[in-house]
């Protein structure tokens, strides 16, 4: 049996590395040794298929980008208004705009959950107690808005990270191919941002 969880953490974090750049027909239990730089086969003893490398990864990736509550505190200094709510939005963008591998590994791992009943099982969990300790903060800190404002900022917020990750030139220019295009991007995500939180929290 193996007893090594700092060896089955670097793996997974392979494995999130591997997703992130190949896609998911990529993740090979020879893929992620390589990734590690750990001896052929290691992988194979860690993980009992593929499928499980899979739901490891679901369940490890949100422990990965999870913020520090430092962080948290120092963000949440300012007394709670829409104000507050659209610097921790920005402050969220921020956060996996650094974590793009993991981000763009989320997406590979959603769509994987689609035809992995357990991975699906995992990440809908993780997600879930994600949302609703989100909500619980929110309410508890007296931000304005109620659950459902939580939720919408969740949807609204995931699916402009989806269009910055993925097909950032939607934006317009491709940010690419030059400096200028990247800052162009950059001033348009933090404008939909600002718009997002004042067309969906109270004033």
């Amino acid at each position: 049996m193996v007893r090594n969880p700092e060896r089955r953490t670097a793996l997974v974090d392979a494995a999130i590395e591997v997703l992130a750049r190949e896609g998911a027909r990529g993740l090979t239990f020879r893929a992620v040794d390589a990734e590690a730089g750990v001896p052929a086969g290691t992988s194979s003893n860690y993980f009992a298929s593929r499928d499980d490398l899979f739901t490891q990864a679901g369940r490890h990736i949100h422990v990965r980008m999870a913020p520090d509550p430092d962080e948290v505190a120092e963000v949440m200094r300012p007394g709670p208004s829409r104000e507050l709510i659209a610097s921790l939005m920005h402050w969220v963008v921020r956060r996996m705009t650094a974590e793009r591998t993991g981000y763009l590994a989320m997406l590979e791992l959603r769509l994987e959950a689609t035809r992995r009943p357990a991975l699906r099982t995992e990440l809908t969990r993780a997600i879930r107690a994600d949302l609703e300790a989100n909500i619980r903060f929110h309410v508890d800190s007296g931000l304005p808005g109620d659950p459902d404002t939580v939720r919408l900022l969740h949807f609204a917020v995931n699916g402009l990270l989806v269009e910055v990750f993925t097909l950032p030139g939607v934006f317009g220019d491709d940010p690419g191919q030059s400096a200028h295009a990247r800052e162009s991007a950059d001033e348009e995500t933090s404008r939909l941002v600002d718009l997002i939180v004042s067309r969906i929290v109270p004033g």
